[in-house]
This record gives C-alpha cells, structure tokens and sequence, in this order.
C-alpha cells in the first residue's frame, strides 16, 4: 500500500508514476480522492476548533460551579451548549471514520510505484534484457516437446484432466521422482548456499493474508477459495498462489530487532492459480497450470538493503539454472509489466527448444514497504529508544524456482536421439547417482 502523506504532498506526481503502468482504466479515481481529502482537512479542522471551544466551556462552567452558579451566562445554558457541541463532535467523529474507510479502499486498490531505475513501456516489448547465460543446444534429430518426451516416463495430462479437469497433471513413475529430485535439489542449495531458513507453511490462509500480500482485494478472481463445511456463515479462506503469502506474512503486525536482519526464508509448496484471463494460452503442457510446485525465496532487510538484495536474489535464482546446465537470460522488467506490488522486477527466462524462446522461469521482485505496510511489518533500529517509532521494513521475493518449469526446461534441452533425458551432474546426487532417465 502507499503511503498517503506521500499522494498529499504530490498527488499529480504520484498519478505520473501511476500512468505509467499498464490498466485498462485509470488506477486512481483522483476528483474522488480530493474531494474526500478536502471534506477530511474540514472536518478535522472543525473537529479541533469544537474541541477548543468545548474546552472553554467547561473552564467557565468549573468556575462558575466554584463561585456559586453566579454569572452572566447560567451554568445550565452552556451545559447545554456544550453537549450541542459533543452531539457535532460525535457526527464529524462518524463521518471522518467513513471518509478514511473510503480512502482506505483506494490506497488498497492502487499498485506500487515503479523505481527511477524501471524502463517506462506499456507491455513485455519494452522489457530491457540484462544478459544471458549459457548458449540454446544443437540437435542434429528432430526436437521433441516436453509432453512427447515426459509420456514415457509417466506424465499423463488425461488422468490430471479426469480428477480435476484441464490444466491438471499426474505425475508417476520416473518423472514424479525427477519432479520430487528437482524439488530437493533446489531447496537444498537456498539453504546450504544462500543461508536461507526452510519453512513449510500452510497451503490455506486467511482473507487478511492475501491483502497483506497484495492478491486481495484486487485479484480475488485468480484465487481458489474455500469456505469450511459450505457454511456461508464461515470467514473465506484461499488457497494460496505462492509460498511467497504465507513466508512474508510471517512477519506481519510484527517489530523486528536490527540484529534480526535479514529475514531470509524459502520454502517448496504447491501453488494454486484460476489463471483467470488465460483462456487458449499454453494449454499444451505444463507451462500454465492450476496447481503446479514452487521453491519460493524472501528476505525482509532494511530499507537501505533492499536493491543490493534483490541482485542477490536474482543470482540466487541463476544459481539454480546454472547448476542444472539450463540456458537463460535475465530481463528486467518494465513499468506496464510490473506485478501489483513490486517497484522493480527481473524475470529469469529458460531456453525451451520445442518453442525454439525463452519462457519465464522466475521472477525477483523487489516490493519496498508497500506490503510493510499494508502488513504493518516494522523494525527498531540498533540503538534506538525502546519507545521510538519503528520504521516499515522492505520485502523481497523471488522464485527459486518453478519446479514444474524447471522440469519442461530439464526435458527439452537435456533430450537425447532415442527420447532419453541427460541428468546435470548436480542433480545426479537427487536420483541415485543415474546420469540418464529413460522409459526403459
């Protein structure tokens, strides 16, 4: 969420910024917002000269008490006025909650500001590409998908569509074990390389959860939702989208000790998504699924340590396509493909050579105190009087990475003549020591 002081100091500099992401309508509904600003300034000010005026008259009325009732006033005439005065107070008090409730809803429907480092563009063809590592294979026999190649080796969309309907897998034999060994491997290197602490957190949260993140309330129709039993009398509840949710909102309503900094959390979870808005988009293979795994990456860190952590994030991520031998390149990208809550993002993408492109793999955000805040995530600087303000913390996340992407990208560019897959040297430990996986 944005800090409001700041669209009070420059609000047009704000909606600049805003405009330059990518909406189909304008993010802010800005005669709105002044007109609520300006009822609030009046209210307020009204509220603090009744509270002066109040204050005046029970000063007489203890004075006039004290010298018998005597005056030019009765005592009972400015008792009287006095409640008029508390009956207006009480009005303004109903009126001033209903106007920062309604501003509320505003700040929460708006989306981070991009950083001064973010290219302006409408769309993905603006997105800067950063650079690339590893070089697209050569194949001197036919390149086959990774649907043709997994088959063999048990991934089987017809009885994922049978149990769930499309955009589901099952995954047996052979290629569930890579699937799980890829999984291992990755977790294993965020936290014995990268210092990450391993968490497995709850796949179902609450509504004030995704609000924290960011997912509500703007994109409830990308979520999966559940109520208890059916009973519509029950709180909603959502499956989450990313372990990125339930790790960052660990620290939520929270102050953290300076010493205590960087959090860095990482955790391997299923990830529920509607993909609402993606009808006829990769509807071949594993790429856009409703439930696939993800090994997620967050650090919390000091609002001063936030840009240098989000290019340690990036190579955190990097490491894991390298070890695994998989061709990529990093973008950075532009503000109109900026997600909701980041001021700055880098997307790694993974050759795919059925495709003959690059398709994302992950992605690296850097979301400043805009979950702080919505949050109320906070820290106390080392040295810092106990009843000092704390300041909002940043939060960063990253996937490290796409497990189900991970495993199209293991297939398609390790594939051999005769169908079988080439296992990277670091992922051979994960599978007990087989350097090749075949249907035989």
């Amino acid at each position: 969420m944005l800090d409001i002081s700041h669209l009070r100091r420059d609000l047009p500099a704000v909606v600049a910024r805003l405009e330059t992401r990518k909406s189909p309508q304008p993010f802010l509904d800005v005669a709105r917002f002044s007109a609520l600003e300006a009822e609030r300034k009046t209210l307020q000010t009204r509220t603090e000269a009744l509270q002066a005026q109040r204050n005046s008259l029970s000063r007489q009325i203890g004075q006039h008490k004290a010298k018998g009732g005597g005056g030019a006033v009765p005592v009972a005439e400015l008792m009287t006025e006095v409640a008029g005065i508390a009956d207006e107070m009480k009005s303004g008090a109903e009126r001033l909650e209903a106007i920062q409730a309604e501003l509320q809803g505003l700040l929460m429907a708006l989306p981070n500001l991009p950083d001064a480092s973010v290219p302006v563009g409408a769309d993905e063809s603006a997105n800067l590409e950063v650079r690339r590592w590893g070089s697209p294979g050569e194949y001197d026999f036919p390149v086959k998908d990774h649907v043709d190649l997994g088959a063999p080796l048990g991934l089987d969309f017809e009885t994922g569509a049978r149990l769930s309907g499309a955009r589901f897998s099952f995954l047996k034999g052979k290629i569930a074990r890579l699937h799980r060994a890829l999984a291992q491997f990755m977790l294993d290197v965020q936290t014995e390389e990268h210092g990450y602490t391993e968490c497995y957190t709850p796949y179902i949260v609450n509504r004030e959860i995704l609000e924290g993140t960011g997912q509500l309330p703007k994109f409830k129709e990308d979520m999966f939702w559940v109520l208890r039993g059916g009973d519509k009398g029950q709180p909603e509840q959502y499956l989450i989208s990313t372990s990125e949710i339930s790790l960052t909102n660990s620290v939520r309503e929270q102050i953290q000790a300076a010493s205590d900094l960087p959090i860095k959390l990482t955790a391997h979870s299923p990830c529920f998504r509607s993909e609402a808005g993606s009808a006829g988009r990769d509807t071949r293979g594993m790429i856009r699924q409703h439930q696939f795994d993800k090994v997620e990456m967050v650090q919390v860190v000091a609002p001063e340590d936030s840009d240098a952590t989000l290019e340690l994030m990036v190579g955190h991520a990097e490491a894991i396509l390298q070890k695994l031998e998989l061709p990529y390149r990093v973008v950075l990208l532009c503000s109109g493909d900026l997600g909701f809550g980041a001021v700055k993002t880098y997307d790694l993408e993974v050759w795919l050579p059925a495709q003959a492109t690059y398709r994302e793999i992950s992605s690296c955000s850097n979301c400043g105190d805009f979950q702080a805040r919505r949050m109320q995530a906070r820290f106390r600087r080392a040295g810092a009087k106990a009843d000092s303000k704390p300041e909002l913390l940043h939060t960063l996340n990253g996937s490290g990475l796409a497990v189900g992407r991970a495993l199209v990208a293991l297939l398609e560019n390790h594939q051999l003549p005769d169908g079988s897959i080439r296992i990277p040297a670091a992922l051979r430990p994960y599978l007990g020591g087989l350097d090749l996986v075949s249907a035989r």
